[in-house]
C-alpha cells in the first residue's frame, strides 16, 4: 500500500495536506469534533478524516492500529504537540512520525529540554533572558506565558523595568488571562526591538543539505487593528495590546542577510544532533528580528513545520526555487522527501 500523510487536523495541516496531493500521497486528517468541517468539505484534498473526540485518542490503541494498517506517517505540528503531550507522544505513539518527535518539548523556555538551550549550543544570538524575579531593573521586558485555558496561546506582557513587569502581571491574574500555575518557571527576556521574520528551513535527509524554503510574517490580534490607527487614537484609546497570532503574510529578507541566517539554520541542525540525536529532520522554523544594526536574533523556535508555512500553501516558498528549480511550499517538500527516501529504501532515516 502507497504512503499516507496524516497530521492533526490544525495550525498546518492543510499545507501538509495539499502538498501531499501534489505528489500523489494519499492523506488522513485527524480531527476534533466540532473542527472537523473544513476538512471534510475539501473532498479532493483530504481521503479521509477520523474525528475523535479529544486529540489525546490518537495515541490510543484502535486508532493508531487504523493509522497503522493504512500506511501512514504523521508530520507534527504544534497542535499535536500542546494537545496529545510530549511524553505521550514519545512514549506511546508506536505510528512512525516524519522528523524527531524527541525534538518537539525543546519549544519550551523551562526545564532542562528548552529551545534557550539548543540556541546557545548552536551560537544563535537570542534575547538575554531571566526568571521573573532574577530580571534586571533597568531594561525594557516581555514575559511570554502560557494563556489561561488556551494551552496553545501565550500571553504577552510588555514591561519598561521589573517593577513595571510586576504589576503587570498582578493585573493579568487579577483579570484571569494567567494563573499563578503558569506563572512558576516563567522566563523574562529582554525586550529587543527590530523586524519580524519566520525562516522556513528543511533540512533533508534524502539530499543531505539544508534548505530554505520560505519566509513569513505573523498576523496579530490585536496588535494588528491597532497599528492601523492614527497615533492620536492609540494613546486616547489606552488599550490593552494583545498579540494572538491569527494568520501570516509572505516576506522576504535583504539578500545580504541570508548568508548569516542559512550559517545560522546549520549551526541549529549541528546543535539539535549533539543535543538530541538525531536532531532536526525536515521542516523547523527559526523566529528572528532583525536590528538596525542588521542583527539576527532568534527569540522563538519551532521544531517542526511552523504555522506561516500555510501562507506559501499551493504557490511554494519564495527561496525553494533556489534550492529545487521550482517553487515549492513546505507541504509539498515533506512529501517530495518522503518519496525520495521510500523509492531509495532509506525512509527510516527520517521517522522516529
Amino acid at each position: 500500500m502507497s504512503l499516507a500523510v496524516a497530521s492533526v487536523a490544525s495550525h498546518s495541516a492543510l499545507d501538509v495536506f495539499d502538498g501531499a496531493k501534489d505528489e500523489g500521497l494519499r492523506t488522513i486528517a485527524i480531527c476534533r469534533k466540532g473542527r472537523e468541517r473544513i476538512y471534510t468539505a475539501c473532498r479532493e484534498t483530504i481521503d479521509r478524516c477520523l474525528v475523535l473526540s479529544d486529540y489525546k485518542e490518537m495515541v490510543s490503541p484502535e486508532i493508531q492500529e487504523r493509522l497503522i494498517e493504512d500506511n501512514s506517517v504523521i508530520v507534527p505540528n504544534r497542535s499535536m504537540a500542546v494537545y496529545v503531550g510530549y511524553t505521550p507522544i514519545e512514549r506511546d505513539l508506536r505510528v512512525p512520525v516524519f522528523g524527531n518527535k524527541f525534538l518537539l518539548r525543546w519549544e519550551e523556555r523551562t526545564g532542562d529540554k528548552n529551545y534557550y538551550r539548543l540556541l546557545d549550543e548552536a551560537r544563535v544570538r537570542r534575547p538575554a533572558s531571566w526568571r521573573v524575579e532574577e530580571a534586571r531593573t533597568d531594561t525594557p521586558l516581555i514575559l511570554k506565558i502560557q494563556e489561561s485555558g488556551r494551552p496553545q496561546e501565550r500571553a504577552f506582557i510588555i514591561a519598561s523595568n521589573k517593577d513595571d513587569l510586576y504589576s503587570k502581571i498582578s493585573d493579568a491574574l487579577r483579570r484571569g488571562i494567567i494563573e499563578e500555575e503558569q506563572l512558576r518557571g516563567a522566563v523574562a527576556e529582554e525586550l529587543v526591538l527590530g523586524a519580524h521574520f519566520n525562516i522556513n528551513y528543511f533540512y533533508s535527509v534524502a539530499r543531505g543539505r539544508l534548505e530554505i524554503l520560505s519566509i513569513d510574517r505573523r498576523i496579530q490580534s490585536n496588535l494588528d487593528g491597532l497599528l492601523h490607527l492614527p497615533a492620536r487614537h492609540q494613546l486616547q484609546l489606552e488599550l490593552s495590546v494583545s498579540m494572538v497570532e491569527v494568520g501570516h503574510m509572505p516576506a522576504t529578507l535583504r539578500e545580504s542577510l541570508l548568508e548569516e541566517a542559512y550559517s545560522m539554520g546549520e549551526r541549529f541542525v549541528e546543535a539539535s544532533r549533539r543535543l538530541e540525536p538525531p536532531g532536526v529532520i525536515g521542516p523547523f522554523t527559526l523566529q528572528l528580528l532583525v536590528t538596525p544594526d542588521l542583527q539576527l536574533i532568534v527569540y522563538d523556535v519551532a521544531t517542526r513545520i511552523g504555522g506561516g508555512t500555510n501562507a506559501h500553501m499551493g504557490i511554494g516558498g519564495q527561496y525553494s526555487k533556489l534550492f529545487l528549480r521550482k517553487p515549492v511550499s513546505t507541504g509539498r517538500r515533506i512529501a517530495i522527501e518522503l518519496k525520495e527516501l521510500d523509492r531509495e529504501g532509506r525512509l527510516s532515516e527520517a521517522l522516529t
